[in-house]
């Protein structure tokens, strides 16, 4: 049998021919063995706007004109191809009547036999005219919405057009008006520099005159005058001279004391935590020959810098228990024996104990009442060791005992209160109050950790109140 030829001007988009399937009511299945080839053109489009939303809030508006006019490009091409979409399509139309027409006049030259194949392959080419359609007909609504998203991004990329100038107008306003304040500044400072240079030029001009004034004093044979100035240089060789003199002795008085500290240290230490709550002693090396017993102490409180100090009043021992006004500054003890002074320095500053600060926590909570003994009541010892009620309130202190008070005053400039100065081993744990004129008390506490507390608590109430509460003399540092 004879091949029918298929005319020239027929084209295909495949160099072989799609597989079909026909389906029950004569539906025509294409098999698809191609790879997926990316989202369709609506969703590029949806992707873009979300795109965009996201990004509107942080692009400039320079930024956001270059996009709009990118995506107006991208809708171009996209029209572009859906115009291409529509030649493609009425080519497949044309290809399909072709296709139907060879078939037609294949039918006629057939057996029967081979014209049921060929009539079944014309229900198949009818079946694939009307898929054709169906697509035609989404291709003229999807560039129905290009053609709308298009005419969306020209308006807005004039609008973002539109922005940029103004933008830009704005700009160059800021920006004259910046160069105008700079040029005002630069002339500002030329002034300024052309006034200082004319102070200066006359300042110049009155030396010269005040030496042309004193040559003419000079050659007008006034010699006294002369003799004046003289005698005041005089004077000030002697002063300088003498503030020389003095330098050199504080210079040597200062490398003495190095000396006499590091003698010192081969004779005596100082042993003791340097936090609330320790004792400070001042102790004698094994092979040291001296008799602390016949030695007299004075204890210093160096203020923060180190450039002054302080004698604490009272603190004449060899032991010293530091209380919370010594936190951050470093004690000193001079030590005088047989006419020769030595002094002992603590390493570092006092520093606050660990347990202290959540003990405080805990005290702001409470009443603030501790348990006392009563050690010395005005200068003398106190006979019975009896306890205390030592009650640290907002405006008062009171020390009583039941319902028997021994002494109550509110917080003035008057009332001492600090940690006792004159040794022992309970130094730690005993504070001094002086409530008023003639009453004064030693008192012990339960631990070193209830006496520093007592002590901050009742210096936060007098501040509150106007009042900074220490002890003798320890306003010097504040």
């Amino acid at each position: 049998m004879a091949k029918i030829s298929v005319s020239v001007d027929v084209k295909f988009k495949l160099n072989h021919f799609p597989k079909y399937n026909l389906g029950p009511d004569n539906q025509v299945f294409e098999e698809n063995n191609e790879d997926f080839r990316g989202p369709t053109l609506v969703e590029v489009v949806e992707r873009e706007i979300k795109q965009l939303n996201e990004q509107h809030n942080r692009l400039s508006v320079r930024d956001l004109a270059s996009k709009f006019d990118q995506n107006l490009a991208s809708a171009a091409k996209l029209s572009g191809k859906s115009k291409l979409k529509e030649v493609a399509s009425f080519d497949g139309f044309l290809l399909l009547k072709k296709l139907r027409d060879a078939l037609e006049s294949l039918k006629g030259k057939l057996p029967r036999h081979g014209r049921d194949q060929v009539e079944k392959a014309i229900a198949m080419v009818e079946a694939l005219a009307v898929k054709l359609t169906q697509k035609e007909g989404e291709l003229i609504q999807e560039k129905v919405e290009v053609n709308r998203l298009v005419n969306f991004l020209k308006q807005a990329s004039e609008d973002a057009k539109k922005l940029v100038n103004q933008e830009k107008s704005f700009a160059c306003a800021e920006i004259e008006s910046a160069r105008a304040v700079v040029l005002r500044i630069r002339e500002a400072l030329q002034e300024q520099e052309q006034s200082q240079c004319s102070g200066k030029k006359r300042e110049l001009e009155e030396l010269v005159e005040e030496v042309q004034q004193a040559r003419k004093i000079k050659l007008k044979h006034q010699p006294w005058k002369v003799a004046d100035m003289e005698n005041e240089l005089r004077e000030i060789r002697q002063l300088i001279k003498m503030k020389s003199i003095t330098s050199m002795n504080l210079q040597n008085e200062l490398v003495m004391s190095k000396a006499s500290e590091n003698n010192m240290s081969s004779v005596c230490e100082l042993t003791g935590s340097v936090s609330l709550g320790s004792i400070l002693r001042i102790q004698a090396r094994p092979d040291a020959a001296i008799d602390l017993d016949k030695c007299l102490f004075q204890w210093f409180r160096l203020s923060s810098q180190c450039s002054r100090r302080e004698p604490i009043s009272g603190a004449t021992k060899s032991v010293y228990a530091p209380e919370p006004i010594d936190v951050g500054r470093v004690l000193q003890v001079v030590i005088s024996s047989n006419g020769t002074k030595f002094t002992l320095s603590t390493s570092e500053p006092i520093v606050q104990a660990l347990d202290l600060e959540n003990y405080l926590d805990t005290l702001g909570k409470t009443n603030g009442d501790f348990n006392v003994v009563i050690s010395q009541m005005n200068d003398r010892n106190y006979s019975s060791n009896s306890t205390h009620l030592f009650h640290v309130g907002k405006t008062r202190i009171k020390l009583g005992r039941g319902w028997i008070t021994k002494a109550r005053d509110s917080y003035s400039k008057s009332m001492q209160l600090c940690g006792f100065r004159g040794g022992g081993n309970y130094a730690a744990k005993s504070l001094f109050w002086l409530a008023q004129k003639g009453q004064s008390f030693v008192l012990v506490f339960d631990s070193q950790q209830y006496r520093n507390g007592a002590l901050i608590l009742a210096r936060k109430y007098a501040s509150d109140c106007n009042v900074f509460l220490a002890g003798p003399e320890d306003d010097a540092l504040i």
